[in-house]
């Protein structure tokens, strides 16, 4: 049954190239590579994020509530009409993320958002998943509201696979052309040189992760994709507004 469930904490820190490659090296002394990043050097996420006309579930978000939940749809690479994406919830409660998701095709997946019908139940879909999915959107006016995507390398830890750290580079964001088979282009959110990293652990984080981290003088940061691109968004309108005051 195609359904993945994840509940863990996620901290996010912000890395300059230097430091990416340095840290980078002393985790593999722990960690392994993704499958697919043993073969390639980054694989490519792309997501459709839902919001109201709004922006009601991003500005809540970003308000820091204690209980938050979002709506995304998920494709690795740029899919086609008939490939598998994955339609998922992400909640936070005071601080522990949850995410569940189904997969389902590209355009089954539109259907269900934009009309609220759950598709016809496959091998493939999860009903229980579809279910709370259907109970969301009855709550909110959602409709596409941020395309983004970015290249990402992944570890594992040797002896704990729960413990997981990925990189993200070249991380792209638009509020156009909202749909995923279009393909990855738009605004960088981050800085030239930038990029993030997450580390996601169940429970606490090993000790030589700790001492990694202090020792290349990491802190963590409230970084979201999501939240950033809205804010950087707010920034934008507002020099637009006072540009044309002064024209």
């Amino acid at each position: 049954m195609a359904i993945e469930v994840f509940n863990r904490y996620e901290n996010k820190y912000l890395l300059t190239d230097a430091a990416y490659r340095k840290l980078l090296l002393q985790l593999l002394e722990y960690m392994e590579l993704d499958d697919y990043n043993k073969q390639h050097e980054f694989y490519s996420i792309t997501n459709l994020y839902y919001d109201t006309p709004s922006n009601t579930i991003i500005r809540h978000s970003l308000s820091k509530p204690k209980y938050k939940e979002k709506l995304r749809l998920r494709a690795y690479g740029t899919p086609s009409a008939d490939a598998k994406v994955y339609l998922e919830i992400k909640k936070k409660v005071f601080g522990l993320v949850n995410k569940r998701r189904t997969a389902l095709k590209l355009n089954e997946a539109y259907d269900f958002v934009r009309t609220g019908v759950q598709p016809e139940l496959q091998s493939y879909m999860n009903q229980q998943v579809l279910r709370e999915i259907s109970y969301l959107m009855s709550q909110y006016d959602l409709q596409p509201a941020v395309y983004l995507s970015y290249d990402r390398k992944a570890l594992f830890s040797k002896e704990n696979r729960d413990l997981r750290i990925t990189f993200d580079t070249n991380i792209v964001c638009r509020r156009h052309e909202l749909q995923l088979e279009n393909g990855s282009y738009g605004e960088q959110l981050l800085e030239p040189g930038q990029w993030l990293m997450e580390v996601k652990a169940e429970n606490t984080i090993p000790l030589w992760l700790s001492r990694l981290l202090s020792e290349n003088g990491m802190f963590r940061t409230g970084f979201s994709k999501y939240g950033n691109e809205y804010k950087k968004m707010i920034r934008t309108n507002r020099l637009e507004k006072e540009s044309a005051v002064y024209a």
